[in-house]
């Protein structure tokens, strides 16, 4: 017989990864949950192997046995959070919350993604269960895309467990696409005070361009530009030739994405004197609420009726690795840990509802409702 839920062995494994801390730059670290992580997986029979980009994959039961598609459950071992945080907010239980860092985000969904899967035991769906733990979501993915994507293309359907809205049942059906352009320009110098009229200023021309970008913004349609960083100049008696932003963008469509391209390849410097150089681009595309992902949501409403409670649906501006798989496979976000306080000094685990959620993703790993 399969053993219940166990909340103190959950909270004993989420407090062992918490105290873990794995920020993204820090390799070593990372890799240290993903040891941890699989030395779970292991006890439960997984199969594992470690993929290109840092990408830890744990199988369970088989395609090649049912000939059925895997289900696919998407995590990532790294945080936002520097090495030393846990001195100034350690790991601590207060009322029903547990706090730390990368408690919410996301080390209580890797925990309940191995005691779903424990609770469940042999109840496995046709095609098992395959799980991809990376290294470098809080970063774009950049390493573990293409493993990703692979997975998404064999799946039946993927499960993500990002956190719910913050402070809510709310999984997520939809998340805006992400990306990043900089801007580098490149003017002339020249004495400030001593003929000025023969530089070409880049800063005063990176002041026009930061406005040009920001204009390209249709919040009507979900669609955000938001310069968050600019440098230049060097000393102050000379004509800056110097001059570099970086714009943040949020799309919720690809014909938006594709909009924001032709803006920004589309900026000119008015002095010709000056030259441009523009990278960057979208990062993660839309995740779009498609007719599988609706299955997928309305299956989990069924699945937590059943289980007392009720959740909801959201459309979020923040990315995950659901991003890459939404357009692929039919993707459902937001079925790990409920809390708030993503990438802030009250992170936090709702241990008053952990255990309701580590149910509903049990259900929806058994039973999903798609094929």
């Amino acid at each position: 017989m399969t053993p219940p839920l166990d909340p103190q062995a959950m909270l004993h494994d989420l407090q062992t990864l918490v105290e873990l801390e794995s920020p993204s730059v820090d390799l070593a670290a990372v890799r240290r949950v993903q040891d941890v992580v699989q030395g779970w997986m292991d006890a439960l029979g997984a199969g594992n192997e470690t993929l290109p980009g840092e990408v830890r994959r744990f199988r369970f039961g088989g395609a090649a046995r049912s000939g059925a598609r895997p289900l696919l459950i998407l995590m990532h071992a790294d945080t936002v959070w520097p090495r030393g945080t846990l001195r100034q907010t350690p790991f601590q239980i207060e009322g029903e919350r547990a706090y730390g860092p990368g408690s919410y985000d996301m080390k209580g969904g890797v925990v309940m993604a191995v005691h779903a899967l424990k609770l469940l035991g042999g109840g496995l769906p046709a095609g098992g269960v395959e799980v991809l733990l990376t290294a470098d979501e809080e970063v774009g993915s950049y390493l573990s895309r293409e493993a990703i994507e692979a997975a998404a293309r064999r799946a039946r359907c993927v499960l993500v467990v990002e956190p719910p809205v913050g402070g809510t049942h709310a999984l997520k059906t939809g998340r805006k696409g992400v990306g990043m352009y900089s801007l580098n320009v490149r003017g002339v110098a020249a004495h400030a005070g001593n003929r000025p009229e023969e530089g070409a200023s880049a800063i005063l021309e990176a002041a026009r361009l930061v406005q040009a970008a920001q204009a390209l913004a249709r919040p009507e349609a979900g669609t955000t530009v938001s310069v968050g960083r600019i440098a230049g100049g060097g000393a102050v008696n000379v004509i800056p030739a110097h001059a570099e932003f970086d714009a943040d963008l949020r799309v919720a469509t690809l014909a938006e994405a594709a909009r924001l391209e032709t803006g920004f390849m589309a900026l000119r410097a008015a002095d010709p004197r000056v030259s441009l150089t523009l990278t960057g681009g979208l990062n993660r595309p839309p995740f779009e609420r498609t007719a599988g992902t609706a299955a997928l949501f309305a299956q989990a409403q069924r699945h937590a009726g059943r289980l007392g409670f009720e959740v909801g649906e959201a459309f979020v501006g923040g990315g995950s690795d659901g991003n890459l798989t939404a357009p692929i496979s039919p993707t459902l976000d937001g079925l790990g840990a409920p809390g708030d306080g993503a990438h802030a000094a009250h992170e936090h685990v709702r241990l008053d509802r952990w255990l309701e959620h580590t149910r509903l993703l049990a259900a929806l790993i058994a039973d999903p409702g798609v094929n």
